[in-house]
C-alpha cells in the first residue's frame, strides 16, 4: 500500500494552523484510510485481519461523525460532502 499524504490532508482540513487533531482531521485521514484498505481488500480477500482493522476504523470514523453532527451541524455537513461520504 502507497502511503498517506497526512500533511496535505491536514493542511485542506485544519480549522487553524498548527491544527492536526480536529475531528474533521481525523474523519479525512480515516477516510483516506478507509478508502485505500477498500482496495486493498479487494485484491487479497481473505485478510480478514485487515477487514477487522477497517471495521474498527469506520466505526470510528462513524463516532467522530455523529460527534460533530450533535456538535455543529454546518461543519457535519461540509466535511460530509467535501468527502463525498453518503448518508
Amino acid at each position: 500500500m502507497s502511503q498517506i499524504d497526512k500533511a496535505a490532508i491536514q493542511k485542506q482540513f485544519q480549522r487553524h494552523d498548527g491544527d492536526t487533531g480536529s475531528s474533521d482531521v481525523q474523519v479525512a485521514l480515516l477516510t483516506k484510510r478507509i478508502e485505500m484498505l477498500t482496495e486493498h481488500l479487494k485484491i487479497h480477500k481473505k485478510d480478514h485481519s485487515s477487514r477487522f482493522g477497517l471495521i474498527k476504523m469506520v466505526n470510528q470514523r462513524r463516532r467522530l461523525l455523529d460527534y460533530l453532527k450533535r456538535k455543529d451541524d454546518s461543519r457535519y455537513k461540509s466535511i460530509i460532502k467535501e468527502l463525498k461520504i453518503r448518508r
